[in-house]
């Protein structure tokens, strides 16, 4: 028989129980949708978080001395970098480099009447595009200049917590090169709001050539962050680089916990999507198991009439195909509005991210579309679905006529 005729014959047999026909491919559908905008959220999680991190701390590229490690956060002159601005200049001059900014960090108490605080100190030069994104968030006050001795920026986060305000003189404390605690008032020059809890709540600015005063660090820096025109320069800049004797750590390095993170969770993601399309493939199997059922005298009579058992068990992995390809659609429409949904008004998390150490995470989750995910979750999608004939087509298939118009 002609796979037309087939096809018409299955397409036909669908319209018997449109209401169950229909409800299967809701079924499909809403499986598609659902896995479609848990992509599109993880893509976001970790694009996002992955872009912010960049920005905000390591750069697309860092030089720092080979001793130098970033968990102890050392200031020893041995570990930190001598003549930074020199090297900051040669990097600085390179076609891929947008910009290459000197940075010091270190530990910092913030004291108050009542309370105090542990930050992380970064030393900047506040010329630097590097540290533009900070800039364009100050809330309150202005952004530092170099001339600034004084001032210092804080998180919102941080200043509502403590109770401060722009201009307040407040006491910082920090560990120098001797390991010794050094001590001074700061003027509260500006305050920034990332939009990242973790960041906004535990950073402390100030300007280079002051973090150095207060650290007894004069003229050093603990690295050199480096922003590229395009990130997938990061080895080839590395290697121009090798012969500057210092070590040179690539984003792909500097961001390794949160890639190693993310990639974990896709994989814990990926069981989740085949979860749900093994439901939906137990609907789709249970609807033809009940199309089977209601029409054994219709096989017993086709085969009667000549239709071949793999005929006739191809007509039932058809109508799964059009229960499938349609689910698909419906299911690629209703996945696109939900992450553009997503896109646009996010899913409010609060402070959770501020749990996750060292990932950039937002107040709230966004969607993006993930065209190469959502491809394969189509396919996947319609494959679950072919899977879940095959048994159905099989008992269909294995009767034989004079049984089967015994009904």
């Amino acid at each position: 028989m002609a796979f037309g005729k087939l096809f018409t014959i299955a397409f036909r047999d669908l319209g018997r129980n449109r209401r169950r026909t229909l409800f299967t491919m809701i079924a499909v559908a809403m499986g598609l949708a659902l896995t479609v905008i848990m992509s599109g959220l993880i893509a976001d999680v970790y694009d996002q978080a992955l872009e912010d991190n960049i920005r905000l701390e390591t750069g697309h590229l860092q030089l720092r001395a080979e001793s130098y490690e970033s968990d102890k956060v050392s200031l020893k002159w041995e570990d930190l970098i001598d003549n930074p601005d020199e090297i900051a200049a040669v990097v600085d001059g390179m076609e891929e480099v947008v910009t290459a900014a000197p940075v010091l960090w270190g530990s910092a108490i913030v004291d108050t009447a009542d309370e105090s605080a542990s930050l992380k100190l970064f030393g900047i030069e506040t010329a630097s595009p590097f540290h533009d994104p900070i800039r364009e968030a100050i809330v309150a006050g202005s952004f530092l200049d170099d001339a600034d001795r004084n001032g210092i920026l804080l998180g919102q986060r941080l200043v509502d917590e403590l109770g401060l305000s722009l201009n307040q003189q407040i006491s910082v404390s920090a560990v120098d090169s001797n390991g010794e605690p050094q001590e001074d008032l700061f003027t509260i020059r500006g305050i920034f709001s990332t939009g990242i809890p973790a960041y906004d709540q535990s950073t402390l600015f100030m300007t280079l050539d002051k973090a150095q005063a207060l650290t007894l660090t004069d003229g050093h820096a603990s690295a050199i962050v480096v922003m590229l025109h395009d990130q997938h320069d990061a080895d080839r800049v590395a290697a121009a680089l090798s012969g500057s004797g210092l070590k040179r750590l690539t984003w792909r390095d500097l961001n390794s916990t949160l890639i190693d993170l993310l990639s974990t969770g896709q994989v814990i993601y990926n069981i989740m999507y085949a979860i749900v399309l093994l439901i939906v493939a137990v609907v789709l199997a249970n609807t033809l198991l009940m199309a089977v059922f209601e029409r054994i005298r219709e096989m017993g009579i086709l085969a009667a009439l000549g239709m071949k058992r793999n005929q006739i068990m191809f007509m039932y992995v058809l109508e799964a195909f059009i229960i499938g390809l349609f689910g698909v659609a419906i299911g690629l429409a209703l996945g696109g509005v939900g992450v553009a949904y997503l896109a646009r008004n996010g899913i409010y998390i609060g402070d959770v991210g501020a749990s996750v150490e060292g990932m950039a995470l937002g107040t709230s989750m966004h969607a993006t579309f993930d065209a190469g995910m959502t491809f394969w979750l189509s396919v996947a999608t319609l494959g679950f679905t072919l899977i879940a004939s095959l048994y159905p087509a099989w008992f269909a298939g294995r009767m034989e006529p004079a049984e089967a118009l015994r009904g």
